[in-house]
């Protein structure tokens, strides 16, 4: 998976949010906010090929969280930025 090109995580009054970026061709009928957690998954993949090993392992790494809710909330992220279509497969 990759961060598709054009999006950008900004943050606006104290809120992490995913813009696009010379995307005309988007329609945003909202903004995309990220809690910290996702922000730092997403700053830490920005650029790279990445999978759910590597969003899950970012985890257990800066986070005390067991392996199994680290899997399951990374589920739930990709999930929906895949619906939000603001990384590709």
């Amino acid at each position: 998976m990759k961060i598709k090109d054009g999006f950008t995580l900004r943050t606006m009054l104290g809120e992490n949010i995913v813009v696009g970026e010379g995307l005309s061709q988007v329609n945003f009928n909202k903004l995309i906010s990220l809690n910290e957690t996702a922000a730092f998954l997403w700053k830490e993949v920005q650029g790279k090929t990445f999978g759910k090993e590597d969003l899950v392992k970012l985890l257990l790494d800066n986070y005390e969280v067991e392996e199994e809710r680290a899997a399951a909330d990374v589920d739930k992220l990709i999930d929906t930025w895949i619906k939000e279509g603001i990384i590709e497969e």
